[in-house]
């Protein structure tokens, strides 16, 4: 199975993606969170590429895609989606199926609202939608959504932390003898180049908006009823069990999968994920290519 890394300019922006699978089979495309990149689908690219076109982009301001600096390029999640969308057209992805995590989410569901029709499933990984979803562990950004003074963006630094990316990201609930250090030690150093934190507190502050996307998105799934997967870290600090179970308001045919791990299930799940996709899109896609 090869993988291949590209890059893609679309506009003022150079998309790095990972590339994988036969070409004329059904496509995937798989949008990572915070404070990640393509690098997270490591493991779960090879377990899908032996029937599935595989496409997985890095996001502006994340991992290797080359964007403008902050004073060319508002860092909003409304700007990302509209990057991906442009890649999306650019390279030629009429129909696919959706992995969404974390960031990815309000992302690909913003994708889902404006192209319907190119949806063809969708697989949320502690992709969230609904407000049940929602922790208790929110204060700091909820404040400065609220108040965007320079103290309470000062105080979301913490999220940015290499501890807190290590230890609340990656090993919260999981078992850490599971967890390579090669995931949070890469997007650690990612975290630490010139002006990536300030382009993160951005996408802190404006993460609001996709609270305000969600009536917008569970309109989309009750009208459209994609086939709907949730493999979903039960463990994850941030984002509840209860966000996966709430999709099924709107799709009642959703399967709903609880894994005994953390935020980032495919550091320790890769394996088990990869099979449930693989039998979920096998039964689904054929009728919806």
């Amino acid at each position: 199975m090869k993988i291949s890394y590209c890059y893609q300019k679309v506009d003022n922006t150079n998309v790095f993606y990972r590339e994988a699978g036969p070409k004329d089979a059904p496509v995937i495309l798989l949008l990572h969170g915070f404070p990640t990149s393509s690098h997270m689908f490591r493991e779960l690219i090879p377990e899908l590429a032996a029937h599935y076109h595989v496409i997985a982009p890095d996001l502006p301001g994340f991992g290797n895609t080359v964007a403008p600096p902050r004073e060319n390029f508002q860092y909003t999640f409304e700007n990302l989606s509209g990057v991906i969308k442009r890649f999306t057209d650019v390279i030629g992805l009429n129909r696919y199926a959706l992995y969404v995590f974390d960031y990815g989410a309000p992302v690909g569901y913003r994708l889902a609202v404006a192209q319907p029709e190119r949806i063809t499933a969708i697989i949320s990984q502690n992709g969230n939608a609904y407000k049940e979803g929602f922790s208790d562990e929110w204060g700091p950004w909820e404040a400065y959504w609220h108040t965007p003074t320079t103290e309470n963006r000062e105080a979301c630094k913490e999220s940015l932390a290499p501890e807190t990316i290590r230890n609340f990201q990656y090993l919260h609930g999981t078992d850490v003898s599971d967890v390579s250090p090669d995931g949070y030690t890469l997007d650690i150093a990612y975290m630490a180049r010139p002006g990536a934190e300030e382009i993160q507190l951005d996408l802190i502050l404006d993460y609001k908006s996709n609270i305000k996307c969600y009536p917008d998105f569970q309109s989309y799934f009750r009208e459209y009823q994609p086939p709907f997967l949730a493999v979903w870290g039960k463990n994850d600090p941030a984002f509840l069990p209860a966000g996966a179970e709430a999709y099924r308001q709107d799709i009642p045919s959703a399967e709903i999968h609880l894994l005994d791990t953390g935020h980032f299930a495919l550091e320790t799940h890769a394996s088990e994920i990869g099979h449930l996709m693989r039998k979920f899109l096998d039964s689904n896609l054929e009728t919806n290519q």
